[in-house]
């Protein structure tokens, strides 16, 4: 427990962690730069019901509405009075004191000397900022927000991109980059991190064990996006997360009431709040339901009773019920579905796209037992494969924690594993690719027909070469023993599931003979199907782009033309003039000074005449152009290369 002066500090497991409550109830409004510690803010000149009354002009008022309005200003007055009256703010002084607690608790216990101070907003970061200023902690202070263009965070970024360059750690997204650069040198020299909403996803702290949450989200799903930034992966110790409660406020307190209590934030293993959270239907809306009442509720026993109904709306929203429905679609729904839902087992708060499990699944594959995988995105290389310069060490997908390497596909140590795995030589004809549908955690619809058949698949790679610009396509294409073609999704999704490579037993589906021929006829026919799909795909594509670079030709004919055409008019208009004022003019140097004149301007005219036919002519070349490209696209010289062909069998 850290029990600042004059607060009610409530302990309790938080994820199996202490809790830490703060509460001050000196006299203090709010945080941030409306309660500055310091000199008293200058004193506005006073406004009373006389100058209201010299400003309202003709507006005619009753002695009612001038001893309201009376009042009002009074009010307003004293408010103002109070406000300026603050010289120090408790809030901000509770939040030094649980810091020094908790920084030498944490020096006890082994773990680090660093504190992750949430806030809501950029000017009471920098409030924070002033008031650490003058602590102990001064030197290891750093900002995290969505823009990180103050001075040190600069630094910081052009000091990291040097040690960093040459390297994998650089990914060349600058916004990317200062994240990590930001990341790393909290983790390295830094104390404590000030971070607006912006620090609450994407990066990841598990070298951090301390969470101030100095102001207290409404909404239960951002405050369970702050403590996982810590308590994550690789966390060696205890997560402490110290929040703030006005101890003086209903309203408050029974806020703090929902969100321990109910959604079970701050208590239980990590997780343990995901169903819980899973049962509201948006953060947002329970965040406007809890506005509502501060804003239509004032007496004491109006807001215990606007806090009960909604405490029993909850109590059914957070139901048995729910969580049964949570599981049944994790153990009923398609793997697709599951990820559009972007529901994720317990085993895993990371949630990998297509691609990237693809790759670790290669990887996995491909290293064997020169790595150990620590995660679906992490592995750690023991040595690395002959051929390939990749140094040993923790590789992850890009999630930017620690100091591992960033894994991706342009990495040396993928294309290398790639390039192995595509020189690989398959012996078709005497094994059988067993697929474990029974084994596959999730559901895939599409595949369910063909538990217990077997047939051909083939994989080849269709190279579409226009104008010098290689395409190259993955196809996946299956038939069944009877000779039927799958689909193509469903062939695709075929080679998601687990399996192993067996020795042929039995018949061999493409030993030679009538069974060979007839399936080998099938699954070609299924490759030219496959083939011509993506080459009218790809001719769909580009007519698509023709059209698009015809209409932005047509768009800059039509401007340039009503362009020039303006011009045009304007300069008849000017040589109708010229030519009147030649007529008009008595002397006879104005008399010339005027022909001079319409001889400028008919000069001009001329040209933009010339003009205009040579933009007509730059058009039409332009048309030519565009058309003997679409021509070209025509011309295409297509490749397809057979990879692999195996037979099938799944259970």
């Amino acid at each position: 427990m850290i029990p600042p002066t004059g607060a009610a500090p409530q302990a309790g497991p938080v994820r199996g962690q202490p809790h830490v409550v703060l509460g001050p109830k000196s006299t203090g409004l709010g945080s941030g730069p409306s309660a500055p510690r310091g000199a008293p803010r200058p004193r506005p000149p006073a406004t009373g019901a006389d100058d209201l009354s010299k400003d309202a002009g003709e507006i005619e008022l009753s002695e009612a509405d001038r001893e309201a309005l009376a009042r009002e200003v009074a009010d307003l007055e004293a408010f103002r009075d109070l406000a300026t009256s603050i010289t120090a703010n408790a809030k901000g002084e509770a939040l030094l004191q649980a810091l020094r607690v908790a920084f030498d608790k944490a020096a006890e216990l082994g773990a680090p000397r660093k504190a992750i101070i949430f806030t809501e907003s950029r000017k009471t970061q920098l409030y924070l900022q002033r008031l650490l200023a003058d602590s102990p902690w001064h030197d290891g202070i750093v900002l995290f927000n969505g823009s990180n263009a103050d001075e040190r965070s600069r630094a910081i970024y052009d000091d990291w991109k040097a040690r960093h360059d040459g390297t994998d750690r650089i990914s060349g997204s600058r916004s990317a980059d200062m994240r990590a650069a930001l990341v790393d040198w909290f983790r390295e020299r830094g104390t404590i991190l000030i971070a607006t909403e912006a620090g609450a996803e994407g990066i990841n702290l598990q070298f951090c064990s301390l969470v101030v949450n100095y102001d207290l989200p409404w909404n239960p799903q951002r405050i369970e996006q702050r403590i996982g930034r810590c308590h994550r992966y690789g966390q060696q110790h205890d997560v402490v997360v110290v929040n703030f409660l006005n101890l003086k406020n209903a309203a408050d307190q029974r806020v703090f009431e929902l969100l321990s209590e109910k959604f079970r934030l701050f208590e239980g293993i990590f997780g343990a709040s995901d169903e819980v959270l899973g049962a509201i239907e948006s953060g947002v809306d329970f965040e406007k339901r809890i506005a509502a009442i501060y804003q239509q509720c004032r007496k004491p026993d109006e807001i215990q009773t606007a806090f009960d109904q909604l405490q029993l709306e909850l109590d059914f929203e957070i139901s048995d019920t729910l969580n049964r429905a949570r599981r049944q679609l994790l153990e009923n729904f398609d793997d697709e579905v599951r990820d559009k839902l972007r529901v994720r087992d317990e085993s895993t708060r990371a949630v990998l796209n297509r691609y990237e499990r693809r790759l670790m699944a290669l990887t996995r594959f491909e290293l064997g037992d020169a790595a150990t995988f620590k995660s679906e995105g992490a592995f750690e290389l023991h040595r690395p494969p002959p051929g390939v310069d990749a140094p040993a060490g923790l590789y992850e997908l890009p999630r930017r924690a620690g100091e591992a390497h960033l894994y991706r596909l342009g990495h040396p140590l993928a294309e290398g594993l790639i390039a192995r795995a595509k020189e690989r030589e398959l012996p078709g004809a005497d094994v059988v690719l067993g697929l474990d549908y029974t084994g596959h955690q999730g559901r895939i619809s599409i595949l369910e027909p063909l538990r217990g058949r077997s047939g051909v698949l083939r994989v080849s790679c269709l190279t579409v070469d226009t104008l010098g610009q290689a395409e190259d396509h993955l196809m996946v294409t299956a038939v069944r023993d009877d000779g039927e073609p799958i689909e193509t999704e469903a062939a695709e999704r075929m080679l998601s599931i687990a399996g192993q490579v067996e020795p042929a037993r039995g018949q061999r589906l493409l030993d030679e003979g009538e069974t060979r021929v007839r399936l080998l006829g099938a699954i070609e026919r299924a490759s030219r199907t496959a083939e011509a799909a993506v080459r009218r795909s790809i001719s769909e594509r580009s007519a698509r782009v023709f059209e698009a670079e015809a209409e932005k030709l047509d768009g800059w004919a039509d401007d340039l033309k009503l362009g020039l055409e303006r011009e045009l008019k304007e300069l008849d208009r000017q040589i109708r003039e010229a030519r009147r004022g030649a007529v008009a003019a008595v002397a006879l140097e104005e008399k010339l000074a005027a022909q001079k004149r319409m001889k400028a301007l008919e000069s001009e005219r001329n040209q933009k005449r010339r003009s205009l036919f040579d933009a007509q002519d730059e058009i039409d070349r332009q048309r030519e152009t565009l058309i003997t490209r679409l021509e070209a696209q025509l011309e295409q010289k297509v490749t397809n290369e057979c990879l692999f062909t195996v037979s099938w069998r799944m259970v």
